[in-house]
């Protein structure tokens, strides 16, 4: 059950390393939680930095075991994880909230939260994903380099509890992660795709220094994404294309 036992900590450097380091110990079971009401060194995607106030929002990583996915299958795991955030996520904010491909989590055009899943192998076992999340709730002033953040309180208006918001989270992760089997795989990738920020839609994307206009057609299986610039359809993995949100 994701989020049984759900251990809740004054300060961290990371969730995602506490995680990490308990895993290491051979004592974690599957579906472990832990949330942070501070955080000094959070980790977003490619290296990046993930700040928070102290208690204002949610830090949550949760040691998931994969089970049957192939390590092929990776992106998988990501598209149920950030299903069962938008789910949860739109639950409170509505229907305009979305995925950015390939995990981050959108209301209208921005930012809400994101994820960060750190693999655990053991040869070529694929034993724990340590999956990293971190949501806006409760903050209202961010630092200025950041293009585009929102949280639920600027969207709603109202003060959240953040702990039990995380508890129904939880739920909404465990329901999307009963898909995680092959026979489910293509309804997965149809549910990911129905929720994409932008999906089938024209939109400016940066490759390099070259700016362009897009559309999104498509996501693969192995989490690449099909998109179309001058009638030509690429095919672009992680890193290589950056979605240019207009303030």
């Amino acid at each position: 059950m994701i989020g049984q036992p759900l251990y809740i900590l004054d300060t961290v450097d990371s969730t995602n390393n506490y995680a990490m380091e308990q895993v290491n110990t051979g004592q974690v079971t599957p579906g472990t939680a832990w949330f942070a009401m501070e955080q000094t060194a959070g980790k977003g995607q490619r290296g990046k930095q993930w700040l928070s106030p102290a208690g204002e929002n949610i830090i949550l990583t949760i040691a998931l075991q994969p089970g049957m996915l192939h390590l092929s299958r990776q992106f998988m795991l990501s598209a149920a994880v950030a299903l069962g955030v938008c789910d949860w996520f739109s639950s409170y904010a509505g229907d305009e909230t979305a995925i950015k491909w390939s995990n981050d989590i959108y209301w209208r055009d921005r930012k809400a939260g994101g994820i960060l899943i750190e693999n655990v192998l053991r040869g070529n076992t694929w034993q724990y994903a340590i999956t990293g999340m971190g949501i806006n709730i409760n903050q209202t002033s961010f630092p200025s380099h950041l293009p585009n953040p929102v949280s639920l309180k600027q969207i709603t208006g109202k003060t959240w509890d953040a702990i039990e918001l995380t508890r129904h989270l939880c739920a909404c992760l465990e329901e999307r992660l009963k898909l995680l089997h092959p026979a489910h795989y293509e309804t997965l990738l149809e549910a990911y795709k129905s929720k994409l920020f932008r999906f089938g839609q024209a939109g400016t994307y940066r490759i390099n220094e070259e700016y362009f206009e897009g559309i999104i057609r498509d996501v693969l299986p192995d989490g690449k994404l099909c998109l179309e610039k001058d009638g030509e359809v690429l095919q672009l993995g992680f890193g290589e294309v950056e979605f240019v949100i207009v303030k």
